[in-house]
């Protein structure tokens, strides 16, 4: 990530949270088996605890990708034109949804279809339908986690023109009166506000979000904002020094909130009974907030405690993509076998969680690291 008109530089910062937010990824679906939410495979009985870790997650998890994202186009922009950025995201994003829709996703779906007896053939007999029986949940044809990228290939591109505006001329004046504006005192907690009143207005509506772009809005405005905040968090250093201020003051908001959604047993802030009334609204406007204190809460802790690189964070980094875009296929696949074992709970989430790791880290040093095609499928820079 390199700032223009200066001396190169790079966030090492920003790199931690990444690779800690891909890491975190498989102890978080991992879960999704065992936590009271609806999942592709559930374990036959189900754990409280893990539910209430998930719901932790889930606060800021992919908020915070989000967040990233919008950060990296900050800097990205600052050494690119526009066509060059279009040109490297709809090549870096484009072909590893395209590959993992095709490659990757599919045996997610097969033993999903195996789980609820909709299927009972070969994978090699089941791999067709994925283009016959149209798009999942009712066919077999998805994306299933890869909604990431396909929402960051059209914020991306939705989002373009207002980068490029803010980053010249008299666009960049204004941003720096602003962003020097929110910079003071505690008015970092302003960019709240929009997330609160995202959530208000159709989180009831949307609730839980169906990730296929055209019926998700709750999630499709929320998530660009947060990525338009990303972008803007880079663009002024007291901007990020409000962000580290910030820190210590937005972590008992958080807790405090969190706690409230415990009591109130709304711990995921998309419950399909909530109403639109007062009360209700409130609640998951409350849930815009508890999302932006926790964002300050990791960004700011980033920010003075993650400036530093080493040979973990260099190798970390350029694996996180493949990580990202292999680790839920092999989580569901060892799953599937895993919850027929009359194991407890903790033993069948720790199992997966060490075997999914070592088994994705291991096809990325021996296969994606080193085979050109597959580094190319899966996003990764040409070495």
């Amino acid at each position: 990530m390199t700032q223009s008109g200066n001396m190169p530089y790079r966030r090492y910062d920003l790199d931690w949270l990444k690779v800690g937010a891909v890491l975190l990824l498989i102890p978080y679906h991992t879960a999704m088996i065992f936590v009271l939410w609806p999942f592709h495979i559930k374990n036959p009985t189900l754990s409280l605890g893990l539910t209430v870790f998930n719901a932790f997650l889930q606060a800021w998890h992919m908020p915070l990708f989000f967040l990233l994202a919008g950060a990296a186009t900050w800097y990205a922009l600052g050494y690119r034109s526009g066509r060059t950025y279009i040109r490297e995201r709809l090549f870096r994003l484009g072909i590893p949804l395209a590959f993992g829709i095709l490659a990757i996703i599919p045996p997610q779906v097969y033993v999903e279809r195996l789980y609820q007896h909709r299927f009972s053939g070969s994978y090699f007999q089941f791999y067709p339908s994925i283009f016959t029986t149209g798009t999942y949940p009712h066919g077999n044809l998805s994306w299933h986690h890869l909604w990431f990228i396909a929402y960051l290939i059209v914020f991306s591109l939705l989002a373009l023109p207002l980068f490029l505006r803010l980053k010249e001329g008299t666009g960049q004046g204004i941003m720096l009166r602003w962003t020097s504006t929110l910079a003071q005192g505690r008015r970092i907690f302003l960019l709240a506000l929009p997330l609160m009143l995202i959530q208000a207005l159709l989180r009831i509506h949307w609730p839980q979000g169906k990730m296929n772009l055209t019926n998700d809005w709750a999630n499709f405005f929320f998530y660009l904002t947060l990525l338009v905040y990303g972008f803007v968090l880079c663009s002024n250093d007291r901007l990020r020094e409000a962000v580290v201020r910030s820190r210590y003051i937005a972590l008992p908001f958080g807790v405090i909130c969190f706690l409230f959604f415990l009591a109130t047993k709304d711990i995921t802030g998309s419950e399909p009974w909530l109403r639109y009334n007062a009360r209700d609204m409130a609640i998951v406007a409350l849930h815009g907030f508890n999302t932006w204190c926790w964002l300050l809460v990791i960004i700011g802790l980033g920010i003075s405690c993650l400036n530093f690189t080493n040979r973990l964070l260099a190798y970390s980094n350029e694996a996180a993509y493949p990580f990202y875009i292999l680790h839920q296929t092999i989580i569901l696949v060892l799953g599937f076998y895993v919850v027929s074992l009359g194991w407890s709970i903790s033993a069948k989430f720790a199992f997966i969680i060490a075997v999914s790791f070592l088994l994705t880290l291991l096809i990325y040093e021996s296969l994606v690291r080193r085979i050109k095609p597959l580094r190319f499928l899966l996003g990764m820079k040409a070495r």
